[in-house]
């Protein structure tokens, strides 16, 4: 995939992508919530950002029981931005941590309503978020909910 960096608007590509992502949302009556900041920019390909959060959203929402709860947030960090997206989900446990982003171990569960995946997506999301100058992370805790974050080089 060519990588063509540009100044990407990251509050109007979430809004894109909670327009595409509502009914998904709508039919676990999962609430979808940006606090991304107007003028949030940062310096990458729109389309491998905005592949890299809906994934991240469409995971969340496969992992999160009806009601719960779906936030992008974002901070500045030096001359980065911090992306995060946070879910009231199943959570993951420290040993499946470990397993999640490496190529070598197939590692894939089943969504709260039975959705299926590939186990896939975060692997592509690592190295397009690696391509862009950014690393990419997940904090979670088993019956609480994950926080997958990820930074991206800020500009003005």
């Amino acid at each position: 995939m060519k990588y063509y960096p540009e100044k990407v608007n990251l509050r109007e590509l979430v809004t894109d992508i909670f327009s595409v992502l509502t009914f998904n949302a709508e039919n676990k009556n999962i609430t979808l919530n940006s606090k991304i900041s107007e003028n949030t920019n940062v310096f990458a390909d729109s389309n491998i950002v905005s592949t890299v959060i809906r994934n991240l959203v469409s995971n969340a929402l496969k992992f999160t029981d009806n009601g719960g709860k779906i936030s992008i947030t974002s901070v500045e960090k030096n001359n980065l931005i911090e992306i995060s997206v946070i879910d009231t989900g199943i959570g993951i446990s420290e040993e499946n941590i470990n397993k999640l982003f490496k190529i070598d171990t197939h590692y894939t569960t089943q969504g709260t309503s039975d959705e299926k995946g590939t186990g896939l997506g975060l692997i592509i999301c690592k190295e397009f978020i690696k391509k862009s100058g950014g690393k990419i992370w997940v904090e979670s805790k088993p019956d609480i909910g994950s926080a997958f974050k990820f930074t991206l080089p800020k500009i003005s």
